[in-house]
């Protein structure tokens, strides 16, 4: 965790100041403004530090307002950084150009007032509509055919939540939502793959009450994110428990005689010595093999051991990036960082985009979901 913090905050803060050198070239300022804009840097930088401190202090509007100003401050500058450096590429591109060219090209170059200005405004632009994308939850449906359903049972609806983020931004209004896709579907089963918070939760009962007023008639059931972890286990632990949840944790069930559902820890509960660790193979094998297995995993990553084990695997963690371009950062440590895979013939993935946003409320690229899975009687 302190090697994550350090190499975070490294990178963090080098954008910082690739950011304010291309403000310095482009404004010139005088060094009084300078110094205000690096203050103002400063405290954005640790602003994550900032916030969590006020939330361990009870100091709730003053860690949401903290919250939602330097998360966005983190988005916005995560965009102005991305297109700085496509606009850096054209720069070398044309400066390639006239070198092979012997000149000429000097026209085709942007001022240093341009090359501020152009991702500035674009970015600003970006997390407007980044914001708004991160409020449109859509529904994924998905048909999934297995003899393993029972003939006289016909389909089983099942409908997973997953990285929710429930904290100091996602509250009361995009839960709601998320709720309202819930009840519409009328699922037999309803699952949560992780990040269902993500802070202090002793304070979200309401939250909790939300959740509880969906019943299933085949239950609830969820795993460990690793925000579960680092919000405060016991506490995350209540909430999902308070929500109604059957927490499976390195754990497995047969439900109603019908299928079998399996979950397991996310791997950061091992950092602060708390994560169960179970074999996947020998928690798989103790379910009985003629059923429909259902793996609850918050990584999509598929244990080597678990191959022929289960039916279907249902996970989170990458929410597609959030923000593209930071999706193929994320696609090149997840090959499947959404949608479904097929692993084998008879086994299956379902990578959820999730339903919130982790630090800026802003998705691009990748708007939130409730995915809707239907196991009906089929070769």
């Amino acid at each position: 965790m302190t090697l994550f913090l350090f190499t975070f905050f490294l990178v963090y803060g080098s954008v910082h100041v690739y950011a304010f050198l291309r403000a310095k070239a482009a404004l010139d300022f005088s060094a009084a403004a300078g110094v205000c804009l690096l203050l103002f840097m400063l405290v954005m930088g640790l602003a994550p530090i900032i916030i969590h401190a006020l939330e361990r202090a009870g100091l709730e509007l003053s860690a949401r307002i903290m919250a939602y100003i330097g998360y966005t401050w983190m988005g916005v500058l995560f965009l102005f950084f991305s297109y700085s450096l496509a606009v850096d590429f054209y720069r070398l591109l044309v400066y390639l150009g006239g070198v092979i060219l012997g000149g000429g090209l000097s026209t085709l170059r942007p001022s240093p007032r341009s090359v501020f200005f152009l991702p500035l405004v674009l970015s600003l632009a970006t997390s407007l509509y980044g914001y708004f994308e991160a409020m449109d939850i859509r529904a994924e449906r998905w048909v999934l055919k297995s003899p393993k359903i029972p003939l006289e049972v016909g389909r089983i609806k099942i409908v997973q939540i997953s990285d929710v983020h429930l904290g100091l931004i996602v509250r009361e209004e995009r839960l709601k939502r998320i709720l309202r896709w819930v009840k519409a579907e009328n699922p037999d089963i309803l699952v949560s793959t992780g990040d269902l918070v993500d802070g202090e939760v002793c304070r979200l009962n309401e939250l909790a009450e939300l959740l509880k007023e969906i019943k299933p008639g085949y239950g609830k059931f969820a795993v460990t994110g690793n925000h579960e972890f680092i919000a405060g286990f016991e506490n995350a632990k209540c909430f999902i428990e308070n929500a109604g949840f059957t927490l499976l944790r390195g754990e497995g069930i047969t439900v109603r005689g019908m299928l079998n559902i399996a979950g397991v820890d996310d791997p950061t509960g091992k950092r602060f010595g708390l994560a169960r660790d179970v074999s996947e193979r020998s928690l798989l094998s103790s379910l009985p093999r003629e059923k429909f297995t259902l793996v609850l995993k918050h990584r999509p990553l598929v244990s080597e051991d678990a191959k022929g084990l289960f039916d279907l695997q249902l996970s989170g963690h990458v929410h597609k990036g959030q923000i593209f371009p930071f999706s193929i950062i994320t696609w090149l440590y997840y090959p499947v960082d959404s949608g479904k895979v097929n692993l084998t013939d008879t086994a299956f993935m379902y990578v959820s985009r999730g339903a919130g946003t982790w630090g800026p409320p802003i998705r691009f690229l990748s708007p939130p979901e409730v995915a809707i899975i239907e196991l009906v009687h089929g070769s």
